[in-house]
């Protein structure tokens, strides 16, 4: 996999912004195959910033209903809690 396929996205939330702000923490969407290192070359390559920790999680899909009978499933996906070494960031905007 190269590292358009290990991260998919990058998450703008309220927490995330505060975790990017205080502890230099960014939270990233993953390929679910994906382990660690992976992630961490990933971001390396793609952001040019140092990574000094990677955190993963899997994140279960909730249940939907969209207006019709049948009930429906959003995906399951990985989050990875990124740290970045001291002075390097990374540019949402």
């Amino acid at each position: 996999m190269n590292a358009f396929e290990i991260i998919r996205t990058v998450r703008l939330t309220e927490k995330g912004t505060k975790q990017a702000e205080s502890f230099n923490q960014y939270t990233v969407v993953a390929d679910p195959r994906a382990n660690k290192t992976q992630i961490r070359s990933a971001v390396q390559e793609l952001f040019k910033v140092k990574v000094t920790k990677v955190n993963t999680l899997n994140v279960r899909g909730k249940a939907r209903r969209k207006r019709t009978a049948q009930a429906g499933r959003t995906n399951n996906w990985k989050k990875a809690i990124v740290t970045l070494k001291e002075g390097d960031k990374i540019s949402l905007t």
